[in-house]
């Protein structure tokens, strides 16, 4: 698959959200390894971020074999940043998480708004999904933003339910609802 997002704002003219491949693993460190991205991200997602992990993501991220779930962002054909869910399962099947992360350099400039606001609908519309919820740290204030600039709803706070780099802090939850405007 190959996804590509049209966008007028010229700082983001170049980006396209795409499926991850073999050669995507230098690009993919020179980005993710960055602990201010860390912070942002659960401990799965790890600091210092290594070739070999780089190439571990990209093997998990093109072996799903019950649809593409994790997509790179990319500029120039370079990844700076993924997106994608993780569907739940019993009574939750209709309902996925979605997540995102963006390298630094690229912050500020509109590009994770777009990309959130047009995969969401992508996500919707190519997998049995009704719903779409994201937890943000609350320390990030850039993606709570990103999120209800693309219309989604704020649902609830969870008090010191994440505890990282040696720091409580709270969950805010964000949802989106197939069908419901921007």
């Amino acid at each position: 698959m190959r996804l590509v997002l049209n966008f007028e704002n010229p700082n983001i003219r170049n980006v396209v959200v795409r499926s991850y491949a073999v050669g995507d693993a230098e690009s993919l460190v020179q980005h993710a390894n960055n602990k201010k991205v860390w912070l942002n991200m659960r401990d799965r997602f790890p600091h210092p971020y290594e070739l070999s992990d780089a190439e571990a993501w990209i093997k998990i991220a093109t072996t799903n074999v019950e649809g593409e779930c994790n997509l790179a962002i990319a500029i120039d054909d370079k990844v700076v940043g993924g997106v994608g869910i993780t569907p739940q399962t019993d009574v939750h099947s209709k309902t996925a998480e979605f997540g995102y992360w963006l390298g630094e350099e690229h912050w500020g400039k509109g590009i994770m708004s777009t990309v959130v606001n047009q995969i969401s609908e992508y996500f919707f519309e190519n997998f049995d999904l009704v719903r779409l919820y994201a937890t943000v740290f609350a320390w990030n204030p850039a993606s709570a933003k990103v999120l209800e600039k693309c219309g989604w709803a704020f649902e609830g706070r969870s008090r010191k339910s994440v505890f990282k780099d040696g720091k409580y802090c709270d969950q805010l939850l964000f949802a989106k609802i197939k069908g419901e405007c921007n």
